[in-house]
């Protein structure tokens, strides 16, 4: 028990203490601390048989416990206690030890905080960790950001407790400063968005009359089949779920007000920053704003009319196949969108980030794993992609279940089902794909009340009319 531990973690709640309890089944050397004491006592009390762990009570012992290089996790509240625990810990460190922040961290404080550090000769790690507690224990899916060097000594300790799907780790270097959180993010929005579709062919499936049981059955066939997931895995099991109080389906007596903690907001702004659509995420981030504004539904409830959900079609069981399809082809979009966003972070900050290899480390440990990811893998390894949707099989499978996508819409539409996620994926579809759009009328409004100048398709320049005097076009210096 002389020997140092090869690797620390802040923070004793069940994230960091999962944490811990899985670097010590694998054989490291774990030093632990928590603000509050107790804390550390209890995870030593229930779990400190596991492996080898050393417990702290203050930092500067956490510290002296450490083998230089340094390497240690912080698992504490994103925001201020992040910010406070870099504080305490950089007067007690030395060059070349490694601060890995392992919260849901925005990707711009994590530029900030690895900038500070690298001032004092230190490597920060903003490291996304996706796969909840569950996870934490027994392999999530992590994705590191930092420097180079941080990761030659970090990385083989973080690959050795994360996912393994065809044994391989679900964990690779990302790129510098923010880059592994801001992959996290965007991997949050697109969880976001599958929630969404969802959530809508649940409300498909009960409009067209089938019991809870039933619905469960569906997904779980489903779940067999392309779009096997995690999240449709653990669909089947809510929804069979019956509450011991009541005796009705679970998913019946939980308030239809869905939480959110920031990710999915943050991939929506950083999306209009950079430029790129993610209008499916973002109908999903809106779709919990709407499902938490009890004072705007009541009002609506009480004003507005229309159908009342109910879907009646020819043949039941082709309509849920229908269905599937349209889950199948928005999940897809929303990948795309997802991973579109990545790509263009990544010009934007000048990070070298792999999208192949970060679809290889969603397939497992995560949320977001899917059947689906192996294909994008596939697809990106094969060929320098601009969009997923130009992937020879996924474009392939688009088509195919394009005209199942498009009658779930319409008969949603017609029977009053909110669809928000399937319709912006259908629509993200058809603008992706359109020869033009009605980008020209815009440019041609914007030009009229505010001189922002348009370009041509015939000739080279940009150009201006006159429309409030003698309405002749002219060049004009560029103000799109």
């Amino acid at each position: 028990m002389t020997d140092l531990a090869n690797v620390g973690v802040i923070g004793m709640a069940v994230m960091g203490s999962n944490l811990a309890r899985n670097l010590a089944h694998h054989g490291h050397r774990v030093a632990i601390y928590n603000r509050t004491t107790a804390k550390t006592n209890a995870v030593m009390a229930e779990h400190g048989t596991e492996g080898d762990f050393r417990p702290a009570v203050d930092l500067p012992q956490f510290v002296a416990s450490l083998e230089q290089p340094r390497r240690i996790i912080i698992m504490v509240q994103a925001g201020a206690g992040t910010d406070a625990t870099i504080d305490a810990l950089v007067p007690l460190l030395d060059e070349g030890d490694i601060v890995v922040d392992g919260g849901n961290a925005f990707f711009e404080d994590t530029r900030r905080r690895e900038l500070a550090l690298r001032e004092h000769g230190l490597h920060f790690v903003g490291a996304g960790i996706s796969g909840g507690e569950v996870g934490a224990l027994e392999g999530p899916s992590i994705m590191p950001g930092g420097s180079p060097a941080s990761y030659e000594a970090l990385g083989p300790i973080l690959e050795s407790i994360a996912a393994q799907v065809d044994g391989e780790p679900c964990c690779t270097y990302i790129g510098t400063d923010g880059a592994g959180h801001f992959v996290k993010m965007v991997h949050n929005g697109i969880e976001y968005a599958d929630m969404q579709f969802i959530g809508e062919a649940y409300e498909l499936l009960k409009g067209l009359g089938l019991s809870h049981a039933e619905m469960a059955d569906t997904f779980s066939t489903w779940n067999t089949g392309d779009l096997d997931s995690y999240l449709i895995e653990i669909t089947a099991e809510v929804l069979r779920k019956v509450d011991a109080t009541t005796g009705k389906a679970l998913v019946e007596v939980i308030v239809d007000a869905a939480g959110m903690k920031g990710t999915g907001t943050w991939t929506v702004q950083s999306a209009l920053n950079l430029g790129t659509p993610v209008n499916t995420i973002a109908e999903s981030v809106f779709a919990r704003a709407v499902s938490s504004s009890p004072a705007l539904r009541a009002a609506a409830q009480r004003a507005l009319a229309g159908p009342d959900g109910s879907i009646a079609v020819a043949d039941r069981d082709a309509f849920v196949e229908q269905i599937r399809q349209a889950l199948w082809a928005s999940k897809v979009v929303a990948y795309a969108q997802g991973l579109d966003e990545i790509r263009m972070a990544a010009e934007e900050y000048g990070w070298e980030i792999n999208v192949g290899e970060v679809a290889k480390i969603w397939r497992g440990g995560c949320i977001i794993r899917a059947k689906l990811l192996e294909r994008i893998r596939s697809e990106y390894a094969a060929s320098q992609l601009v969009t997923l949707l130009e992937a020879p099989s996924v474009a392939s499978g688009l088509a195919d279940a394009q005209d199942a996508w498009r009658e779930v819409v319409a008969v949603a539409v017609k029977a009053g089902v909110p669809v928000p996620g399937f319709a912006a994926a259908l629509a993200h579809y058809d603008q992706a794909r359109a020869p033009r759009l009605n980008a020209a009328l815009t440019q041609g409004l914007r030009d009229y009340f505010g001189a922002h100048t348009y370009r041509r398709i015939d000739r080279e320049g940009t150009f201006h009319v006159n429309w409030s005097t003698d309405g002749a076009e002219i060049q004009a210096t560029d103000s799109h």
